[in-house]
């Protein structure tokens, strides 16, 4: 064969491979997409981009019961979004906490698995207005989860995988305890699971970690902004001003005021840095900069006040959470005068919080909790309300000794990211 035959028949050659290649993929994505339809029948299923390093992606609008029990009550728009390397291919479940985007989970990463990340119920776009706040359980959203993982265990074969950071992680927890047989392993980030309305324990944790020398200077941060309210709202003034932000729900003078009574939960749970607090002499901007950094008061405007309308119900009937530590300030306040959150929560709504509910979650993750690898940082605020897993448990807690709620897998020692994936080895193996 001579050399002009030779490359002719190899351009046939690959023309052919990348050919049926092609039709490989386009089959394999119209399968996909078909597989879907039939699982899905009534939802909006469009396929959207494609993250890192995956074949194929969908947004996925499921018309989901209110009440799982009364199907008849009546339908939300649900919106997931699914993530496909292979139908063989491990699978995680990203069970948020709140509102999602289609966001590749650290787990998901690690794993090299599909990816399917569910909105929970009443955040962010599957938010109905108004709001039926009866249905916004957790038992009900955990049957959202185990719907979706039923059907789509149809068509995924291998291993499942649930995984969620902070409420979301706790929502994994909660799912796990429900469902035991839903997922193969449980990778919570950072989740607590708190023991009432006000957790005493996040008050502890503020006043005894870190340095001394660090606990004060937060202190007298606190009283630095509070003595030098009238200049520090001024400041905040012009923020909102800037910022287009409304403070109508919660006024500029209350917000700063809950803003001051954060800070030291946030300073904690975010990796505040001890030698970038303000001194006392520091300016007005710079005292409203660093809170505004470490707290972010636009939490407190009208339009988060809305979005967090439904974490405040969770927490104040089921989850639980935390108080303000009133003490060191509590000479300089002028309208805050309760330690609760109860503020922020929906008004004209009864709510009646349920102290045995994570009670009972606890119990289980605890006590029959197996494949379940926990991530926490050592300084994170919400570290104080983390399960301990009894010894004969075939749990892994792994704590970042000076993390924050930031703590990811990344962040620890090689020979810690070698337990960790040692461990999701064996049990996925």
């Amino acid at each position: 064969m001579n050399s002009k035959t030779f490359i002719t028949s190899l351009f046939f050659l690959l023309l052919n491979y990348f050919t049926i290649a092609a039709q490989k993929i386009e089959e394999s994505s119209e399968n996909l997409q078909q597989r879907l339809n039939e699982l899905f029948p009534k939802a909006i299923i469009t396929r959207i981009e494609n993250l890192e390093n995956y074949t194929e992606s969908y947004q996925i609008i499921l018309d989901e019961p209110l009440d799982h029990k009364h199907p008849e009550k009546g339908t939300f728009q649900h919106y997931i979004y699914l993530s496909h390397l292979g139908f063989d291919r491990p699978t995680v479940i990203e069970t948020h906490g709140y509102n999602t985007e289609n966001i590749k989970s650290e787990v998901s990463s690690l794993l090299q698995a599909n990816q399917v990340a569910v909105e929970y119920r009443f955040y962010g776009k599957s938010r109905p207005n108004p709001i039926q706040w009866e249905y916004l359980t957790n038992d009900q959203a955990i049957a959202d989860y185990h719907d979706i993982v039923t059907k789509l265990k149809k068509i995924y074969s291998g291993k499942w995988i649930s995984t969620g950071i902070s409420k979301g992680g706790e929502t994994a927890l909660i799912y796990k305890s429900i469902y035991p047989n839903d997922v193969d392993v449980a990778m919570p980030y950072v989740a607590p699971l708190i023991n009432s309305c006000e957790d005493p324990r996040t008050i502890n944790h503020t006043r005894t970690v870190g340095t001394a020398e660090c606990r004060a200077k937060i202190t007298a941060f606190q009283r630095t902004v509070l003595k030098d309210k009238e200049a520090v709202l001024a400041v905040f003034q012009d923020y909102a001003t800037t910022k287009k932000m409304q403070f109508t729900e919660v006024p500029f003078a209350e917000s700063l005021e809950y803003a001051v009574l954060e800070f030291p939960f946030s300073f904690w749970q975010w990796g505040g840095k001890c030698d970038e607090i303000p001194s006392a002499n520091a300016s007005a901007k710079e005292l409203f900069d660093y809170l505004n950094k470490i707290v972010g008061v636009g939490t407190y405007s009208d339009k988060m006040s809305f979005v967090y309308l439904p974490s405040y119900y969770q927490h104040l009937s089921e989850l639980g959470y935390y108080g303000f530590d009133l003490e060191p300030v509590a000479d300089l306040l002028t309208i805050v005068k309760s330690s609760s959150n109860a503020r922020f929560a929906p008004k004209d709504v009864a709510i009646k919080y349920n102290p045995k509910y994570i009670k009972k979650v606890r119990k289980y993750v605890e006590n029959k909790g197996d494949k379940i690898l926990y991530i926490y940082g050592g300084y994170d605020t919400w570290f104080c309300c983390s399960p301990t897993p009894k010894p004969n448990v075939d749990a892994l807690k792994m704590v970042l000794p000076n993390g924050s709620h930031s703590t990811r897998v990344r962040d620890f020692s090689e020979n810690d990211r070698i337990l960790i994936m040692n461990t999701l080895n064996k049990w996925l193996n």
